[in-house]
């Protein structure tokens, strides 16, 4: 088993002693911090940044060649920690004596310790793990005590009493969350559209965490529906898949038998991950995709609405002009404009 200890939650400080102890090679390109193993440690990649108002990003991708202990003190900023595991899992306890709890996959985990307390994390070999950790530091100072203040609302959510005790919370199972880690980790802009794009998805998945603790509570239990953790995997791959071959004619029977559930589950699992029905989900991700290609190619409508999966021009007009209030040939007339004027 290997240990390593983290003394700081400043993420350039914080990479600098994980490079010390995992090795590798660290890159900082516009405030994002990022660390490549690949020996005798592990392989994969870590990354972070900052933002301001206190907040960071952490994230591990990585299979560890040993059962790993993270130890994080805590700063005397109380800083609040939200957690979320997109594959794999992550124990985690305050101090290497109290009791560990398990976050799983799709799992959503908040917690919090005393001042100088060390959360310690713990991550099991040989096994691909991919988790998020957002830090939000609530110091005394007055500005962070502004009654509209995040770190105000947040201190009053999850430390009631005004003093910081060890508080854990392990959520119901969420599939939304993973999608915006998909999309933050497909971000290909560079320097500061970038930090813009991760900031703008870190703070949604934040406001994600946050919103599953108050579901969580209002229900009295945590919910994730009938699903298990292995059956919600094969949701995600499903809508990876549909992410990627938009073209593709699918139905709900056949995307089915690809991905081993009954079409209730898979119906159950998109309604938890997207919020809709499969049949609703393809025909908005073939939009969107319709959208870039419009605005990105010299296809013309038509060439457009087949690519994408559409069988009818008439019915893909309907729905771009439900979602953009314009119509297809309106849309590129605009984007021929602003490509002659730039």
């Amino acid at each position: 088993m290997r240990t390593t200890q983290i003394k700081t939650t400043i993420i350039a400080l914080m990479f600098e002693q994980l490079q010390k102890s995992f090795g590798g090679d660290l890159a900082v390109k516009s405030e994002e911090h990022i660390l490549e193993v690949n020996n005798d440690v592990g392989n994969g990649k870590i990354r972070g940044i900052s933002f301001k108002g206190g907040i960071s990003y952490l994230e591990f991708d990585m299979i560890f060649r040993e059962n790993l202990v993270l130890a994080i003190k805590n700063s005397d900023k109380n800083p609040l920690f939200f957690a979320y595991c997109s594959k794999g899992r992550m124990g985690h306890s305050f101090g290497s004596d109290s009791e560990k709890r398990i976050l799983e996959s799709f799992q959503t985990g908040i917690l919090t310790g005393k001042p100088g307390e060390e959360n310690v994390l713990y991550f099991d070999k040989e096994e691909r793990l991919k988790t998020t950790l957002i830090t939000v530091q609530t110091s005394n100072s007055a500005n962070a005590f502004e009654k509209t203040g995040l770190k105000h609302k947040l201190r009053n959510t999850f430390v009631k009493t005004g003093i910081f005790e060890n508080f854990v919370y392990i959520g119901s199972h969420n599939l939304k969350i993973a999608e915006k880690v998909q999309e933050l980790n497909a971000i290909k802009q560079e320097g500061i559209v970038r930090n813009l794009l991760i900031e703008g998805l870190v703070h949604m998945i934040l406001a994600l965490e946050i919103q599953q603790h108050s579901d969580d509570k209002e229900k009295g239990k945590n919910y994730s529906g009938s699903l298990t953790v292995k059956e919600m995997d094969s949701v995600k791959e499903v809508s990876e898949f549909i992410n990627n071959y938009p073209e593709t004619q699918l139905c709900l029977k056949q995307l089915s038998r690809k991905s081993g559930l009954s079409p209730s589950k898979l119906q159950e699992g998109f309604k938890l991950m997207h919020g809709t029905t499969v049949t609703d989900h393809i025909r908005d991700v073939r939009v969107r995709k319709s959208e870039d290609l419009i605005k990105n190619t010299d296809l013309n409508i038509s060439e457009v609405v087949y690519s994408v999966g559409f069988t009818s021009r008439s019915y893909f007009s309907k729905i771009f002009k439900k979602k953009y209030n314009c119509s297809p040939k309106q849309y590129k007339n605009q984007q021929s404009k602003v490509a002659a004027t730039a």
